[in-house]
């Protein structure tokens, strides 16, 4: 009786994880799953971009970076650059923003993603396993 009982709450769980993806990632309009590939390459540094960081009260460019790179804004007001290398090395940078500050990020060398395709993981240590046993 347990076991039956444990394994119904592992297949259910198992459902409500499939119709959750389906909800998020089906009814998405096609710019919105393009939109989610180009982010997801250039977070993965396979987007040549420009970075520019411009005081907007006196027009002085302050920072230009030009490269593959990921970016984060913090909660502490600072943007976080995360670049890599040509050897395979990455570094942390950090640029603070104020209210002065502004920053634009260009896409210099494009990427070629699908509209059509999405990747679901499943991680091994967060979904236990399933086993389903018939029973005579």
């Amino acid at each position: 009786m347990k076991k039956s009982r444990l394994l119904f709450g592992k297949i259910t769980m198992f459902i409500v994880i499939l119709i959750c993806s389906a909800t998020i990632f089906g009814g998405c309009r096609e710019a919105d799953r393009v939109k989610h590939n180009i982010s997801l390459q250039a977070d993965n540094f396979n987007v040549t971009r420009r970075l520019t960081v411009v005081n907007a009260r006196t027009d002085t460019v302050l920072l230009q970076l030009t490269g593959t790179f990921a970016l984060k804004n913090n909660s502490a007001n600072e943007l976080e650059v995360i670049c890599e290398l040509a050897d395979g090395t990455y570094q942390k940078h950090f640029v603070y923003l104020n209210e002065y500050t502004l920053y634009v990020v260009e896409d210099l060398s494009g990427c070629n993603v699908s509209k059509y395709s999405y990747e679901l993981n499943f991680l091994p240590l967060t979904v236990p396993d399933v086993k389903i046993v018939g029973v005579d």
